[in-house]
């Protein structure tokens, strides 16, 4: 099948082929018919299919220009709303479509002054019900309503957001839901806001045969080593390493800086121009290990990843699959390597009880080098001696300001005594005067 057989609009196709979009993906096969159709669907697929474009053509051909807001796609993070809004703006050339996204962390006066004139917006929930609050944003019109990443922004803890915006659309309108995973709670939210919708799945991008997963055991404190010596024994493109926590990134992306692996850091922490920065960088090989949380699993275009680390083992396997589902696409080989630690071996069991078809193998032990390492930015500050000195001068600060307060409680103690009895003796003296006197 190719893209001629949708019967799409000549500037829309043009575009779509400008883009080297060859074949249609198993999601857009099965999804676009039905979403140009004008039907509600449901769409599983794994991230990197192709689910944007096939709701992008859906919601182009829904939205005309200078008639106010049409299209809305909700996403669950910031970099997957840029990432979606670039990829309908090449889309959309030469149609004088207004299509912007909003998105915390960044001014809203230029969001306020832009959504009046936007035909498409693409929106994270939390700063999309901010400016309804703030009635920045007018609804009434949208005749197309896409949930990209359902599942993620529901484990994001969005459903009650993402159903107050719901509400605030017009019930005449086009739905379309699309998932990694199609849970209950999706179902649910799909069966109450759209009319009989088609649900369409495609199976996941990664190809099996061409990606190898691998474990090592190793001791808790060894991690950053035998990490750090497989990255120089490995002959990679470019590589992923995902942690559970931004304190577990930071923490190794510092350290692989010190033994001269030109690494980078992503995670929720970080301002959302360093965050888009990071993954340009990392897309133009300028660093060839990515260090993550989750927010990388999920959406982003990354291209090229040969390799796969798991330095934490995720805690939800539906993640693991996430994680590895960036590499062995497009029929390119890929690796994925999880250091496993004694407190990840709940983690690991869960993953393996969950995807029994996993051909997880353990590899051998191998000579560990200790290396240098860094714990916390206090110690870039005062290394290893200086920053127990700078506790011990603490302690003994806190310890002298603590006996200073113990030494004026005893003084003003004194004190009150002192004054309590001058005035016993101010009143018997001042008793037996007046006695005297009589």
């Amino acid at each position: 099948m190719k893209f001629e057989d949708f019967k799409l609009d000549k500037d829309l196709l043009k575009n779509i082929n400008d883009l080297k979009f060859v074949e249609p993906t198993q999601i857009q096969e099965k999804s676009i018919p039905h979403i140009l159709e004008g039907k509600d669907v449901v769409g599983e697929s794994a991230t990197g299919s192709g689910k944007t474009l096939a709701f992008g053509c859906g919601v182009l051909k829904k939205v005309s220009p200078k008639k106010g807001l049409q299209g809305l796609i909700l996403t669950p993070t910031r970099e997957l709303a840029e990432q979606v809004k670039e990829s309908i703006k090449n889309l959309a050339r030469h149609t004088h479509l207004n299509i912007i996204s909003i998105y915390g962390g960044v001014d809203i006066k230029k969001q306020i002054y832009n959504l009046p004139k936007a035909e498409i917006v693409i929106a994270t929930p939390g700063r999309l019900l901010d400016h309804l609050k703030r009635k920045t944003v007018d609804l009434s019109k949208v005749n197309i309503l896409v949930l990209d990443e359902c599942d993620r922004m529901f484990d994001m803890g969005f459903k009650e957001d993402i159903e107050q915006i719901i509400r605030k659309c017009p019930k005449e309108r086009q739905s379309l839901f699309f998932s990694a995973t199609i849970s209950s709670e999706i179902k649910k939210l799909a069966n109450n806001y759209s009319n009989n919708p088609i649900r369409v799945s495609a199976k996941i991008m990664v190809d099996p045969e061409k990606l190898k997963q691998v474990y090592y055991n190793t001791p808790r404190n060894m991690k950053l080593s035998l990490l750090v010596q497989l990255l120089e024994m490995e002959k990679s493109g470019l590589v992923m390493v995902f942690c559970n926590t931004r304190r577990n990134v930071d923490f190794v992306v510092k350290n692989l800086k010190v033994n001269n692996i030109k690494a980078i850091a992503i995670h929720g922490g970080m301002a959302q121009n360093k965050r888009n920065n990071t993954i340009e960088m990392f897309n133009g090989n300028k660093f060839g290990v990515l260090v993550c949380t989750d927010v990388a699993a999920r959406g982003l275009h990354i291209d090229n990843v040969s390799h796969i680390y798991n330095y934490d083992i995720p805690r939800d396997p539906k993640d693991y699959v996430h994680r590895i589902g960036r590499t062995a696409r497009a029929g390119e080989e890929g690796k994925v390597v999880n250091l496993l630690a004694e407190d990840h071996f709940g983690n690991f069991s869960l993953i393996k009880r969950n995807y029994p078809n996993f051909d997880i193998k353990k590899m051998g032990n191998i000579h560990v080098k200790k290396i240098k390492s860094l714990r916390t930015d206090n110690f870039q500050k005062f290394g290893s001696r200086g920053r127990s000195n700078f506790r011990r001068s603490n302690s003994r600060g806190n310890f002298r300001r603590n006996n200073d307060r113990k030494d004026d409680s005893r003084r003003n103690f004194r004190k009150g005594n002192d004054e309590r009895n001058d005035s016993r003796r101010f009143q018997r003296r001042t008793t037996t005067q007046s006695h005297r006197r009589r």
